[in-house]
């Protein structure tokens, strides 16, 4: 078809219904063909996947997925980095994360009792970038870490998980999360409530009641550029000195990046690739204290 299309329009060429009609609908059928295959080659397998993934999952949030195996290694440099740490080991406890039966098998028990959520069967650890925030707990040891924006307690979860890791090892360390809903934190419970405390109300005042020195600090709450800005000159205060900030909302706001510069931190950004799901992807704003600090 396309060649008999090029034909006719050699053939109509120097006319003027080739000039004024044929040729513009031409271009539009050039590009209309181009956008197709454009479409099919970067988005194709994504698209095809989200409705058998909604209809298996019941998912409309937090969206459980696995990361490809060059996002991990990507994501263990980037954090290496950020708490100066040996690549190596920042590998080994994503690894420690993705191998621990207890967590994944906790997870799925109560993901199973939310609202007819289910994970798919087929994941290694339904974690993403949470990986991340496990590796970073386990790196730095904080003794308080804060996260903002709790809903069914995916990041709570993967926090106390690293969090009584370290307790084994002698290091203990308390969670606070922050969140509007009083039914927030469903995932969090068991063990993993030994060492985690919710704080329900709005977060900017939860955190300005905080009486403790923050080792660790995650915005996940409000995702609207100036709530998360004002999360950053609340918590200011209250950090550590070589406290480490991680923003959820990277992705979306340079919000983080602003704070790091004005208060002389480093900043860094890893942006999430999933594997086999339509979702493109969030991200793990880092906030840390600049070398010598």
């Amino acid at each position: 078809m396309v060649s008999s299309l090029h034909r006719l329009v050699k053939t109509l060429m120097p006319s003027p219904l080739f000039e004024n009609v044929l040729k513009p609908a031409y271009r539009e059928f050039r590009a209309f063909r181009r956008a197709s295959y454009f479409r099919e080659m970067y988005y194709g397998a994504q698209l095809r996947a989200i409705y058998p993934l909604l209809r298996n999952t019941g998912e409309m949030s937090n969206f459980t997925y696995d990361l490809t195996d060059k996002n991990l290694r990507n994501m263990s440099e980037m954090i290496a980095v950020a708490t100066r740490m040996d690549a190596v080991e920042i590998e080994r406890y994503i690894q420690e994360a993705i191998e621990d039966r207890s967590l994944r098998g906790w997870f799925v028990e109560r993901m199973r009792t939310w609202t007819g959520a289910k994970t798919p069967s087929n994941l290694r650890s339904p974690f993403g970038r949470r990986l991340g925030w496990y590796a970073v707990v386990r790196a730095i040891k904080p003794s308080v870490l804060v996260e903002t924006g709790v809903d069914r307690g995916h990041g709570a979860l993967v926090l106390c998980a690293a969090l009584l890791r370290n307790a084994a090892e002698g290091r203990p360390g308390r969670y606070y999360g922050t969140d509007l809903e009083p039914e927030a934190g469903h995932l969090l419970g068991g063990e993993y409530a030994s060492v985690g405390q919710l704080l329900i109300g709005d977060s900017i005042q939860s955190l300005r009641q905080l009486n403790e020195t923050v080792d660790l600090f995650i915005n996940d709450s409000d995702h609207s550029a100036d709530y998360e800005a004002e999360e950053y000159r609340v918590i200011a205060p209250k950090l550590s000195p070589h406290a480490i900030i991680l923003g959820d909302n990277a992705h979306a706001t340079d919000e983080l990046a602003r704070f790091s510069r004005e208060t002389g931190r480093r900043f860094l950004f890893f942006r999430e690739e999933p594997k086999a799901h339509w979702y493109p992807g969030g991200g793990i704003g880092v906030s840390f204290p600049k070398l010598g600090q």
